[in-house]
């Protein structure tokens, strides 16, 4: 085969590859004097796939960087992974723009009335879109955090993306809640700052219960529950007298938890509950139930009652007043 001949097989194919790919040249639209090929979409396309990609590289790169370094918090290298992560897809939005051949100055004055027009319609994301880089800028909420919402909802944060945040309950329940419900309303993080938390358990005890007994029961129950925090300088467990009640002596637990024990506070709560009862059934204390006393009496009866009382009163030797003898009194210690 000749030199001519394989010139000629090259430029073939070239017009061949030219005329199966000449659809792309074909013009979509134009925006302004800028036309919009298929050539163009798929450009654009290509850039952004490859700024996902560039993006996913270099947060696996910070994260093998933290592990290395140890020194960086977990919160910390995750906020730097997404800000890092939105930057990235930003520049390569903007260059899959240039490459279509748009004047990113008029594109940006596009996009400003776009931004007039559909903002009244898109609010609520807009708002949460503003909450998210709150958020990761922000240092009150971080991943791994247990918290409590003024909704009601209660868990550990598991993400935090740029419209909504993920928290995983106690049973296992993911929820997603908008960003703008971390900013505008009440948040409760229970590991902020401190994974140390004390929580206060309530019981009651029948009228007439020696309380010495009670405390002493009550902190051997505390005692059997591995959750305790058994620091018995700064924050040993404690029972206090809280209030006379109706038909009980009502007391109160008070314990500080572990830190592994602070983001199950109603499985702490049960397993606190359940050794106070078992507790108090040792020692043989009565634990109440609501109830009402009838007496009727008439005048006779009463008077009668009386005479009664003061003869026995007269036959019985006077007793020796016993000495003051006072127990421990966890509250006061306290303050």
């Amino acid at each position: 085969m000749t030199t001519t001949s394989v010139s000629d097989v090259v430029a073939t194919v070239v017009t061949n590859i030219k005329e199966a790919f000449h659809w792309l040249n074909s013009e979509l639209f134009s925006v302004g004097e800028t036309p919009v090929t298929y050539g163009t979409i798929l450009r654009f396309i290509v850039i952004l796939i490859a700024a996902w990609i560039v993006s996913r590289l270099v947060q696996k790169a910070l994260q093998r960087y933290s592990d290395y370094r140890n020194s960086l918090a977990a919160s910390s290298v995750y906020a730097l992974k997404r800000i890092t992560h939105y930057a990235i897809l930003l520049i390569g939005f903007l260059i899959a723009i240039a490459s279509m051949g748009i004047d990113l100055t008029k594109f940006a004055i596009f996009a400003s009335a776009l931004g007039i027009g559909v903002g009244f319609g898109l609010q609520n994301l807009i708002s949460n879109f503003t909450s998210g880089i709150i958020l990761l800028f922000d240092k009150t909420l971080k991943v791994g955090d247990f918290v409590e919402l003024e909704s009601g909802i209660t868990g550990e944060v598991k993400e935090i993306n740029i419209r909504s945040t993920i928290v995983t309950t106690n049973d296992n329940i993911d929820i997603i809640v908008p960003n703008s419900e971390f900013v505008s309303g009440r948040v409760t993080n229970w590991t902020m700052r401190d994974t140390y938390r004390r929580t206060k358990v309530p019981f009651g005890v029948a009228y007439g219960s020696d309380k010495d007994l009670v405390r002493k029961a009550v902190l051997e129950a505390a005692e059997r529950v591995p959750h305790t925090l058994m620091d018995t300088s700064h924050r040993p467990p404690q029972v206090w007298l809280v209030e006379f009640g109706e038909s009980a002596l009502k007391f109160e637990l008070v314990v500080w938890l572990k830190p592994e024990a602070v983001n199950r506070p109603s499985a702490v709560h049960a397993a606190f509950m359940w050794e106070i009862h078992s507790s108090l059934t040792e020692h043989k204390i009565e634990i109440p139930f609501p109830q009402r006393d009838l007496h009727i009496k008439s005048w006779h009866d009463e008077r009668a009652q009386v005479h009664v009382m003061q003869d026995q009163h007269s036959n019985e030797p006077e007793q020796e007043p016993e000495p003051d003898a006072r127990s421990k009194n966890d509250a006061a210690d306290e303050l």
